[in-house]
């Protein structure tokens, strides 16, 4: 299974713990288009003496306003109006919310109530124009105009300005949006607003990922306890494949109290594919401590048990696995399967890999691996069967796997009755998938080895002219290099006693020498030597 494909089902509850910046965290998060990291990080920080409660009920009610909770949103501005009327923010939010239930005129008042508040907050006018933007851009394009020409009145280099004229542009021209986002990056005040190198980030990487991390590590390195900065940085790693770089930054952000436990999750998938099966079991052990019932941490603890090959303890947690409820993939039963053939249940292991293949019978690799498990098996049609459904799977398959197949072929004609349709079937397929491989490799030994014996197996184990021509022809390869008497000896076997045997009837002279050969080449075996001393004493008796 890819990578990713396997974190996907990794990830589970969303939750946090306390906070190194605090509520500073959660406006990051808010500002870099993720409200519900916000929104838990605003419920957790909510009573820290730091925390501005009446942004944090702005932040709550846009993010009630985003989801279309028109009431919610609005008990949350009021709210914030309460606890500091002077803050115009919550004014723009309950002007928005007026906007979006049509009523233009009580939003305009409510936006004259917040500038007035704030009459030199470029921020605050820029958010005034993003409200009408969010409500309908098209519909409210001059006020959005007037409220930015006001904003940069207040301050011309405002990140904020820049932020919202790059979120206009990101639908329609990114190369713009990018570069507006690099404007507020490089501005002044541009270190407080990270959510313009996250999405800066964000519009790049597609184009050019290394640019887009470049720009996260800057970020990084000017907010170094910017939970944000930390998290944006081990995903853009992880999106570019980049596993090792993925796993150092997460060890690096779950040490960030505003890390979220689906976080530690990831970081456990990423130790295990890091080969760091250790740490990555004892970090999933201590997530299943804090929450029994973790189906992916579960599932963790069976595969890292069974990269270590601690066998026994794979089956204890395997089986406890497959005891949760939870949506289980391919890769779960093969992985429960290797197992059992471990410990030399192979008659288990097989029934879990054919689990696999119901969950995923498209997978062209699962027809391979069930094919290597049949062999060992010795269930050689099903071998045979199953690698012919992979290479029907797999456009992309080498010349080596249709070898395989030729090979899978062969040992299912062999082991049938030569009697039997199945036999000549099998036998049929095996010519065939060979001379496709003999044609792309017609000097390759191991080609012309397998090519022979499956020619041999075909004619029911009996030599015949065309098998001989095989035959001689990987004699001359062998004989091409000396080496061979020793690197290919027992090439060398097969053919000159398949030779000789087939011309001790025809051609005794023939057989004579070829089984002379044979006892040089393997001098140890007696009944070899004592028959090739009979045959030559018989040929000179006469």
């Amino acid at each position: 299974m890819k990578l990713k494909s396997l974190f996907a089902f990794m990830l589970g509850a969303l939750a946090v713990s306390g906070s190194a910046q605090g509520f500073k965290d959660a406006v990051e998060y808010f500002r870099a288009d993720q409200p519900e990291e916000a929104e838990i990080i605003i419920n957790r920080t909510i009573n820290d003496p730091a925390t501005d409660k009446s942004m944090a009920n702005y932040f709550l009610g846009k993010i009630a306003l985003q989801r279309e909770n028109f009431e919610n949103a609005k008990n949350f501005f009021e709210k914030g109006i309460t606890v500091n009327p002077n803050n115009g923010y919550n004014y723009v939010g309950l002007g928005e919310i007026a906007l979006n239930q049509g009523n233009e005129s009580a939003a305009n008042d409510f936006f004259k109530q917040a500038s007035k508040l704030a009459k030199k907050d470029a921020v605050l006018l820029s958010e005034i124009a993003r409200a009408y933007y969010n409500a309908d851009a098209t519909a409210y394009q001059d006020n959005i105009q007037k409220y930015l020409k006001n904003a940069r009145k207040a301050d011309k280099d405002c990140p904020a300005i820049y932020i919202l004229e790059a979120d206009m542009l990101a639908p329609v021209n990114i190369g713009e949006s990018a570069g507006y986002y690099e404007m507020a990056m490089s501005a002044q005040d541009g270190v407080n607003y990270p959510e313009a190198f996250v999405k800066y980030a964000r519009t790049y990487f597609p184009v050019n990922p290394k640019y887009a991390i470049d720009g996260l590590k800057k970020l990084l390195e000017l907010q170094p306890n910017s939970a944000l900065a930390q998290r944006e940085l081990a995903e853009k790693y992880y999106d570019n494949d980049q596993l090792t770089m993925a796993a150092e930054q997460y060890g690096k952000y779950i040490q960030n109290p505003n890390h979220f436990k689906r976080d530690e999750q990831r970081y456990v998938g990423l130790l295990y594919f890091g080969k760091k099966y250790d740490e990555s079991n004892a970090l999933a052990a201590k997530l299943l401590s804090e929450d029994p019932d973790n189906f992916y941490m579960k599932r963790m603890r069976m595969y890292n048990y069974a990269a270590l090959e601690d066998y026994q303890n794979a089956l204890v947690e395997g089986e406890k696995f497959f005891n949760a409820k939870g949506d289980f993939v391919a890769n779960d039963y093969k992985t429960f399967g290797d197992i059992y053939i471990a410990l030399g249940q192979d008659s288990i292991g097989i029934v879990q890999y054919e689990k696999a293949l119901v969950v995923e019978p498209e997978k062209a690799s699962l027809y391979k691996d069930i094919s290597q498990v049949y062999t060992a098996a010795e269930i050689y049609d099903k071998a045979a069967d199953a690698h012919e459904k992979f290479i029907e799977l797999e456009p992309e398959h080498t010349t080596n796997d249709l070898m395989i197949l030729a090979r899978r072929y062969q040992n299912a004609a062999a082991t049938s009755d030569t009697c039997t349709v199945e036999h000549d079937v099998y036998a049929d397929k095996a010519i065939k998938t060979i001379e496709i491989v003999y044609e792309k490799a017609p000097n390759n030994l191991q080609v012309l080895s397998a090519r022979s014996r499956i020619y041999l197996i075909a004619n029911n184990n009996e030599m015949n002219d065309e098998v001989e021509q095989q035959l001689v022809k990987i004699l001359e390869i062998l004989d091409a290099d000396p080496a061979n008497t020793t690197n290919r000896k027992q090439d060398y076997i097969f053919a000159l006693n398949l030779l000789g045997k087939y011309n001790l009837s025809k051609d005794r002279e023939k057989a004579k020498a070829y089984y002379n050969r044979f006892l040089e080449i393997n001098p140890e075996n007696e009944a070899l030597k004592a028959f090739v001393e009979k045959l030559n004493a018989t040929e000179e008796e006469e």
